[in-house]
């Protein structure tokens, strides 16, 4: 289930949003096969794809982690930073050599704290895009591991 272009934050963020946004963000690189974060640890982070790919998985005790969905440019990576325990509840891995906007969580936390306009703006888009990965975890999952599964049992 690929990511809905209307999630993406070009779609997602009216202008004025999206810039304000974009200005506490930094450019980062990531090599292919880089490790982005790991299901368990610590949300202090999140990303906007600029260019490239990488794969979101799940933990599957005794199992390969599948991956649950593709990101790719323009889509945001991470959602576990703007909802306590601030928590990752997926991986993510380059696929591609990927560059990305990288925000610190706690700033755009405050930021939101201190514009209602600018919070719930970020946290309906946010709240969406968390409805979609959830909605592709288990349409992945079952696929994997359901009585008429692909991946067997």
């Amino acid at each position: 289930m690929p990511p809905s272009i209307a999630l993406r934050m070009n779609h997602a963020l009216p202008a004025e949003h999206r810039d304000r946004l974009l200005r506490v963000g930094r450019e980062v690189r990531f090599a292919q096969g880089a490790r982005l974060f790991d299901e368990g640890g610590h949300a202090d982070r999140f990303w906007i794809v600029r260019d490239g790919t990488l794969a979101l998985d799940l933990h599957v005790p005794g199992r390969r982690a599948p991956v649950v969905e593709t990101l790719g440019v323009g889509d945001l990576v991470g959602w576990s930073w703007l909802y306590e325990p601030y928590v990752w509840q997926f991986g993510a891995e380059a696929v591609t050599p990927l560059r990305a906007y990288e925000f610190d969580a706690v700033a755009v936390r405050l930021m939101c704290l201190h514009d209602a306009e600018f919070g719930r703006v970020v946290e309906h888009w946010v709240g969406r895009v968390l409805a979609h990965r959830l909605r592709a975890a288990r349409t992945r999952l079952l696929d994997l591991y359901g009585p008429y599964a692909s991946g067997g049992a």
